[in-house]
């Protein structure tokens, strides 16, 4: 009799301890009692009936999915490969566990398509510049479909965008395209402006008595100063301005 006795107390012992489960405190037990479930269970020790109840565990902490290189056409029939990083977290334990099967790889199929289609919608000059507007819709629709999983989105980021060797090789040619264009731009803008300068002081110079003859002497100074071979006939302008008059008269006659 006391040997049932102890048999029964250790059978006992024994059940209890398999009955403990452990919860941590990044995670939620979603208990279930002869196959329905009947709550959430909080971190902690909790007693888990054997054979009646069960228990599955889920990670509420925020997780970071990789996306892989999905194979997409732009709007302008472009064809790019982008892959991008999901981040996400468990907010309803239960509709994680009990309405979808596995919640990781549901995620990862939703933004994969999500990605495709959103690439699809734009042209390709629009998923080079706005990465970022792009990114903000892919998260707003991923987000808004796992809201009824118990799962919020809380960022997707585009990390690269892969383009085709010919496409690389022809947005380089524009880009060079687009730099001589400027160049042209900018060298004309300053012969304009070199221009506009020049009528301007040679409108002054004739505007005022003299001014001329200083500026020439002054370039005739220049001109001595520097060290070379350069010998420099200065020819009053009095006498340019009287054989031009002779020649008139000349004509006239």
């Amino acid at each position: 009799m006391d040997v049932l006795i102890t048999y029964v107390a250790i059978g006992f012992v024994a059940i209890i301890i398999s009955s403990i489960k452990q919860v941590n405190q990044w995670e939620r037990g979603v208990k279930f009692t002869l196959g329905r479930f009947t709550g959430v269970v909080n971190p902690g020790w909790r007693i888990i009936l054997p054979v009646i109840q069960g228990m599955k565990k889920v990670d509420i902490r925020l997780k970071t999915i990789d996306v892989p290189s999905q194979e997409a056409i732009t709007k302008d029939n472009v064809s790019a490969k982008i892959n991008a990083v999901i981040y996400y977290q468990v907010t309803d334990s239960a509709k994680a566990i009990v309405d979808i099967q596995d919640i990781d790889y549901a995620v990862l199929q939703l933004a994969q398509t999500t990605m495709r289609n959103i690439a699809g919608s734009v042209t390709l000059d629009e998923l080079l510049a706005e990465r970022q507007k792009i990114s903000e819709q892919i998260e707003t629709i991923v987000d808004s479909a796992t809201e009824t999983w118990g799962v919020k989105v809380t960022a997707v980021e585009l990390k690269d965008i892969e383009l085709p060797e010919s496409m690389v090789r022809t947005i380089a040619k524009q880009a060079e395209a687009e730099r001589e264009r400027r160049a042209v731009i900018i060298s004309s803008e300053g012969e304009v402006s070199a221009a506009e300068n020049l009528a301007q002081a040679a409108r002054v110079l004739s505007a005022s008595t003299g001014a001329l003859h200083l500026r020439t002497l002054n370039s005739i100074n220049d001109i001595s100063s520097d060290q070379s071979n350069t010998v420099v006939f200065a020819v009053p302008l009095e006498i340019m301005q009287a054989f031009t008059g002779y020649m008139k008269g000349k004509s006239g006659n």
